[in-house]
């Protein structure tokens, strides 16, 4: 729904936003793509031009492709996930592969999967608080082949159980879900002032409680599939206060979107770029301890 508050978001933070409340109101900036689990399988999709984040082994689909209807879904050769997910979990490119990978808001599983097929890690440990939200987590972790243990705890009770082993922590946070719109589903009061307060106090706590699972020189992805600055800028703002040790890191393939409403580098994706329904990302680095 196009409200005055989707509005007033729009004058204050999109760089187009005319087009922004268009691409809200059409519903259709969904763009599918699979992430490839498995090298050797014959690709049979007509793929889009991969986009400067976009790793080889994920491919945007052409329009009226549909790969969650071929077999080698049902067999686990790939993941279907938008296009705009790829653009936050390809900040771990690069990163040190094996190691512990936590995954603190893991369901559906669309960002641990690309961190098993990213990094290879030693440990990979998908966590989901919410219990019905863990059938779907563990199924897809299934279909895929990813080995992975399963969690279903607070932030806080993670933190308790392996505080100080993770290499890489992922949160893609719940959040108030403004992208939805762009992807055509109903998610009434996304931008209201109270949810969107809500959710960034939310997601505040989370990530308090995930820093804890640093190792030293670990890093910490933060993402979120809305457009608020609260939940977003705004909170690594507050992260960066409380934990005046982390470093916010540059990523030069997503240049091109950094957000210009922030004094440190993040990235913010818009549904009318034409790389999916929108999020935003900041990957941050816990200090390395002296030899």
């Amino acid at each position: 729904m196009i409200n005055k508050y989707a509005r007033k978001l729009a004058a204050k933070l999109a760089p187009d936003p005319e087009a922004f409340l268009a691409a809200l109101e059409a519903g259709k900036s969904a763009q599918p793509s699979v992430l490839w689990l498995r090298d050797g399988d014959e690709h049979p999709f007509a793929a889009l031009p991969p986009a400067p984040w976009q790793p080889d082994f994920v491919e945007a689909m052409a329009q009226g492709e549909r790969p969650g209807r071929h077999a080698l879904h049902n067999e686990g050769a790939y993941y279907c996930l938008d296009l705009s997910s790829v653009f936050e979990a390809s900040a771990l490119c690069g990163l040190p592969t094996g190691g512990t990978v936590v995954d603190v808001c893991a369901a559906p599983g669309g960002k641990a999967i690309f961190a098993y097929r990213a990094l290879a890690p030693q440990r990979l440990i998908a966590n989901e608080v919410i219990g019905k939200r863990l059938g779907p987590l563990t199924g897809n972790l299934r279909r895929c082949g990813v080995a992975a243990e399963t969690r279903c705890a607070d932030p806080s009770k993670l933190a308790e159980e392996l505080s100080g082993l993770a290499s890489v922590v992922l949160v893609d946070a719940p959040c108030s879900g403004q992208s939805l719109l762009a992807r055509g589903q109903d998610n009434p009061g996304a931008f209201h002032p109270v949810n969107v307060n809500s959710c960034a106090n939310r997601q505040k706590r989370i990530l308090a409680e995930s820093v804890r699972l640093l190792a030293p020189g670990g890093f910490l992805l933060y993402s979120t599939c809305t457009y608020a600055r609260e939940e977003n800028e705004d909170v690594i703002a507050w992260l960066l206060a409380r934990f005046p040790e982390l470093t916010v890191q540059e990523l030069p393939t997503h240049a091109a979107h950094r957000s210009p409403h922030a004094d440190f580098p993040c990235y913010r994706l818009w549904p009318d770029a034409g790389y999916g329904a929108g999020g935003f990302v900041a990957l941050l680095q816990s200090p390395i301890s002296a030899p």
